[in-house]
This record gives structure tokens, sequence and C-alpha cells, in this order.
């Protein structure tokens, strides 16, 4: 596989074999347009968005041949899971650094505003 992020080496019984050359991916996420995030992979300042991809939808399993991806692959996923949690805190209405009694203050608030225009309705019949 011919892919910048897989290096072939030898290891101490002489066999080759693959594996991943860096575990210093950074992991972005947007919204763009959907209401699902994209998912954006940086080394550095180079995007390998389409590397990671290929690696992961190859027709062979990464893991049957890449002798450090099961690492790699979780390194990613826990970055994954703070990219989305950062994204989604970062639109949330709730205000921060609140506590537990405060944001449940805020959350029936909020529930009573979305509620007004049915008031609203069911009030004119």
């Amino acid at each position: 596989m011919n892919n910048p992020l897989i290096e072939q080496t030898t290891n101490d019984a002489g066999q080759t074999i693959y594996q991943m050359k860096t575990m210093d991916i950074d992991v972005v996420a947007r919204l763009t347009g959907g209401i699902a995030p994209t998912i954006t992979y940086m080394h550095g300042e180079k995007d390998v968005t389409d590397d990671i991809r290929a690696i992961r939808f190859h027709y062979e399993s990464p893991a049957d041949y890449i002798e450090n991806y099961a690492a790699f692959q979780s390194m990613l996923y826990q970055k994954e899971q703070r990219a989305v949690n950062a994204l989604y805190e970062s639109i949330s209405i709730k205000p921060k650094n609140m506590s537990t009694g405060k944001q449940i203050l805020w959350s029936f608030f909020v529930f009573l505003l979305v509620l007004i225009p049915v008031f609203f309705v069911v009030w004119l019949k």
C-alpha cells in the first residue's frame, strides 16, 4: 500500500512489517451544513484526511497488516470524541460553568421559552 502514513520496516526477526509512521494527528470537527459534523485530520499543516480514509476503507483490514494500527485507531477515536464534544459545546446555547441547580433552572427556562408559542395559540382559540 502506498500511503504516506504507513512505513515499511524490518523487525528484530528480519521480517518486513508495516507500521503507522506517526501518532501525531490532530482532529478537527466542523459543521458544514448538515446535522453530522465533518471531521478533518491534520498532521502538522498537512491535511491527511484522505490518507486516513484510504487506510480505514482499504479492502484488507488494516489491523491484519499494520503492527500498531490498534493503538493508532484508539488514539484517533479519543481525539475524534474530544473534537466532536468541543464542537457541540461551542454551539450549545447553555451557559458554561453552571452548577447543577442552575443547569436545571436554565433547562426549565428554555423549555418554557419554547412552549410560549404553543400557549399563545391555545389561548387565542
